[in-house]
């Protein structure tokens, strides 16, 4: 109990010291917040290679904007691509300008827009703790900067953001602008009030973090449409009815203003594009990929009611069993306590909010994917840090009492301490914990029994079984269940939420850097490799076909057009029918996957093997004519 008191006095000492002295308090935040978004989107972000099948597609359009100076139009393999909106085209276009056309160049937009996210979120955090001190008249900087911490690195470690946010892509630049833009809304929301006194409404122009709102709402619709605009304007539109204060925040707002502002910022590009490709974009776009997508199964991808409850619990991994007590702290059904509070305090509300409208909104939605719920992974992390809030003492002589001993039962870590009581949600949603890693351990440690195969990684399930990946995932999850049990046996409650970030970061340097390496080496480097040889063989002129499979990577990293072609037959009729033209030269580049090539029954004189890499071949294929007029490959 002595160490543990002692502990804790130097820390509190600690955080006193950095709350005293604005300098130091402003360095540590922003290192800890540069170790955080360095660990989670910087730490490696351009050393693998695009990831078939989707990254690609956003580099080369990207590349074709850079190269041709189009910036209107997207186009992938010399067809237009309407499927998302500009600004990530652009943002890629920029970065390659600035480092190159690379790796890093493709995913920075992404580790960007999350990098900023999670420091707006730090701030309002701290800005939230800090009124909340204010309005009881205490100073508790130990709670203050731990929760700030907590939650940015809940909001950045988590597999969800890790993913999309070191893919190049639109999906974490979307939940960037969103989530910004919902942040700023509160904090102009929060920020407007002064305690008995009234609100005052002055000037053409709405408060700074009201306008920001209106900016990046206007980015989240150059990034993906009118989601950008629906989805948080359901969240504040239900928030703002739910607490009463529709009338008085939208006329606040400067409503006319802000929508000045966001068609003014989003609209000239949309106008240009539909000018120029007209009801192509129109049906493309808006139609397809935005009504269709809502109402109907898009691409094959529909999913189980279900569905989105397994994305948040993996996704959010391993915090995500802590959200039920989150939601059930806040009490949100009693509506006549949120609406006596001051606008600060429902901050917790708000998160909600956002979590759920998110959630019910593509619950509802026919087309599921993992992505789609990528927003409310930060109002996540939120309700989560404000759930470990509570555990802290609630007065500044309370702190002090701890530390010296003089009323322990203040911060008892029993659930019958009179302060600081342990809900009983928090304590099952403990155990909920030790169980799931156990459960997640004996999943990581059967791997090679769960993974599907892939066709283009010949004995894959043998190659990550001696990469001893699954051991170290396995040994990883067991050791942070036996010490949440511990820490749970022993009631220090505190320590839990830090053994699952340990356990999230050893897991992020030690399974799943090395695991994303692997992939690249055994899936995306054969189609690397050949796509340097095509650049060095092809001929002028001469065709790129590839066969039974589309990885869009190849367009990128060979810089030229890239035929598909799904059968074997399909193919030999069009190298046919290109014979016949008599096009110079006299020859096709043939891509194959292996099983592919053996079933076009070509023999050894009908084509030059150039190389083989991986499940992958790449032969040139000449073509003549016979006497008889009919096409021999040879």
């Amino acid at each position: 109990m002595r160490m543990k008191l002692s502990v804790k006095r130097t820390v509190d000492r600690w955080f006193n010291k950095i709350a005293k002295n604005p300098a130091l308090s402003v360095t540590v935040s922003i290192l800890w917040l540069m170790l955080i978004g360095w660990v989670a989107f910087g730490w490696n972000l351009g050393n693998i290679g695009l990831i078939d099948e989707t990254e690609p597609l956003f580099a080369e359009a990207s590349r074709q904007m850079f190269v041709t100076g189009d910036w209107i139009t997207p186009f992938f393999n010399g067809d237009t691509r309407f499927d998302k909106p500009a600004l990530i085209y652009w943002c890629q276009a920029i970065a390659f300008h600035l480092i190159g056309v690379n790796e890093w160049a493709v995913r920075l937009p992404s580790a960007i827009a999350a990098f900023g996210l999670v420091c707006l979120a730090f701030y309002t955090i701290q800005w939230y703790l800090t009124k909340q001190d204010e309005l009881e008249q205490v100073s508790r900087p130990t709670r203050r900067y731990l929760i700030s911490f907590i939650a940015a690195a809940l909001m950045a470690l988590n597999p969800e953001t890790i993913i999309w946010a070191r893919t190049g892509v639109s999906d974490m630049l979307l939940t960037g602008c969103m989530g910004s833009a919902l942040l700023c809304f509160f904090l102009g929301y929060a920020g407007k009030e002064s305690r008995g006194a009234e609100l005052i409404t002055n000037g053409l122009f709405p408060n700074k973090w009201y306008l920001a709102f209106y900016v990046l709402i206007a980015g989240a619709i150059l990034t993906k449409g009118p989601v950008g605009i629906v989805l948080p304007g359901l969240i504040v539109g239900a928030f703002l009815l739910y607490v009463g204060k529709v009338r008085e925040v939208l006329r606040e707002m400067h409503l006319f203003i802000g929508i000045l502002i966001i068609l003014g910022l989003s609209v000239p590009w949309y106008a240009l594009v539909i000018w120029r490709n007209g009801w192509n974009y129109i049906n493309s776009f808006f139609g397809y990929h935005n009504l269709e997508r809502f109402t109907e199964v898009v691409n094959g991808h529909s999913a189980p009611w279900y569905f989105y409850f397994v994305i948040v619990l993996l996704g959010f991994a391993p915090y995500s069993v802590y959200l039920p007590a989150s939601i059930i702290r806040l009490k949100f059904w009693q509506r006549s306590h949120w609406r006596s509070l001051e606008r600060f305090q429902q901050f917790g509300l708000f998160a909600w909010f956002w979590f759920a409208c998110i959630f019910v909104f593509f619950c509802i939605a026919v087309t599921k994917l993992p992505s789609y719920v990528l927003p409310l992974m930060p109002a996540a992390a939120i309700l989560v840090a404000l759930l470990w809030s509570d555990l802290f003492p609630n007065t500044e002589h309370d702190e002090e009492a701890q530390i010296h001993g003089e009323k322990e039962k203040v911060f008892d870590n029993s659930s019958s301490s009179p302060r600081v009581p342990i809900p009983a949600s928090l304590i099952w949603s403990g155990w909920v914990n030790v169980v799931f890693l156990s459960f997640l351990s004996t999943a990581l440690f059967n791997l090679t029994h769960i993974l599907g195969t892939d066709p283009a990684i010949s004995n894959f399930h043998e190659l990550i079984q001696q990469s001893g990946i699954p051991v170290i995932a396995g040994v990883i999850w067991l050791v942070c269940a036996v010490l949440v049990a511990g820490f749970l046996l022993i009631r220090h409650w505190n320590y839990v939420i830090s053994i699952n970030l340990i356990g999230f970061v050893a897991f992020l340097i030690f399974v799943l850097t090395p695991a994303l390496f692997f992939i690249d080496r055994e899936r995306q480097l054969p189609l690397r490799e050949l796509s340097a040889v095509v650049l060095e063989a092809k001929q002028p002129n001469e065709e790129l076909i590839m066969l039974g499979f589309k990885k869009p990577s190849v367009v990128f990293y060979s810089h030229i057009h890239v035929n598909y072609l799904g059968f074997p037959q399909e193919a030999l009729q069009h190298i046919k029918n290109q014979a016949a033209k008599g096009l110079k030269p006299a020859s096709v580049l043939l891509l194959a996957e292996q099983k592919k090539f053996l079933q076009m029954d070509l023999q050894p004189d009908d084509y030059k093997n150039l190389s083989t890499k991986g499940a992958y071949n790449l032969v040139r294929v000449p073509f003549k004519k016979k006497k008889n007029e009919k096409i021999d490959i040879s």
